[in-house]
């Protein structure tokens, strides 16, 4: 099988994947075509080294023809497996093993799911990978939800996704000793957004709209300038008030601008959901 995570060890590679280990741990079964007990549990190592997709290396090394290795490493009996974290043999086992004893040893020594989960949330993060990384967070449990580096890296990827009223809530509720650099960052983000969503302009239009609440060319605008700052549940509800009465209210103008907003915002986002409901309910 061919695949990053999976290595036949020979004399020229052994000891880069051994040092390999210093970064990812290396997970060595050594084999022998003659012993069944050892070569037939290789498909079920191999599936779970994919499975575990990088967290370590499956290290494959076939005795008979690697003599020179297997007596470097004492080996006695097939099959026998090795842990090597940091250059070190950490832990093993001898003789005819299940994969779940295997998949014991590691979990021993090895992150969890989760904790694999958000090392690859954070990282796609960094990449600026936004929306695939909050789905991963919010896999994680409740608890791992709760630490001060997940909170923030929540909050970042709701203020990139424009959800700035979930990422205000998380950021009233950082840990005080997590109110770092990126914390500050993030707040400076939030606070440019809540300057641009409260704009002269947005101020005039709601003081014309508290003067004449019934002006449909007042809310259109209104609606508008708000879904330009991503203030979009508001303009999403100010145009279904007087929609809800008459679909074709400033000869369907207010329709338009509500489709228009609801195309942008596309088929996953949650107003746009709710709104396309409504909508429905009245056509059909």
């Amino acid at each position: 099988m061919h695949s990053p995570y999976i290595v036949e060890l020979s004399e020229q590679n052994f000891r880069e994947t051994l040092e390999g280990s210093m970064q990812t741990p290396v997970l060595i079964h050594f084999w022998a075509p003659m012993s069944q007990e050892s070569s037939q549990i290789i498909p079920e190592l191999q599936a779970l080294a994919q499975q575990y997709e990088g967290a370590f290396t499956l290290a494959l090394l076939n005795c008979e023809q690697e003599q020179m290795i297997a007596s470097q490493f004492g080996v006695q009996a097939l099959p026998t497996i090795a842990l090597f974290i940091n250059g070190q043999p950490v832990d093993g086992l001898g003789g005819p093993q299940s994969i779940s004893a295997v998949q014991e040893l590691l979990t021993k020594h090895l992150p969890s799911q989760d904790e694999l989960n958000l090392s690859k949330a954070l990282e796609m993060v960094k990449l600026g990978q936004y929306s695939e990384a909050l789905s991963l967070i919010e896999t994680l449990t409740p608890s791992l939800q709760e630490s001060g580096d997940v909170k923030l890296a929540k909050a970042d990827c709701y203020l990139e996704t424009h959800q700035f009223d979930q990422a205000k809530t998380l950021l009233e509720h950082i840990p005080l000793e997590y109110q770092d650099g990126y914390y500050k960052s993030l707040i400076a983000k939030l606070e440019l957004h809540e300057q641009a969503a409260n704009s002269p302009e947005i101020q005039q239009l709601e003081s014309a709209l508290e003067n004449k609440p019934d002006d449909l060319e007042v809310i259109n605008k209104l609606a508008l300038s708000y879904h330009q700052v991503n203030r979009d549940e508001e303009a999403m509800a100010l145009l279904w008030a007087p929609l809800a009465r008459d679909l074709n209210a400033l000869d369907g103008d207010l329709k338009k601008s509500f489709m228009d907003i609801l195309s942008a915002l596309g088929q996953g986002n949650p107003v746009a959901s709710k709104y396309r409901r409504q909508l429905y309910s009245i056509l059909y």
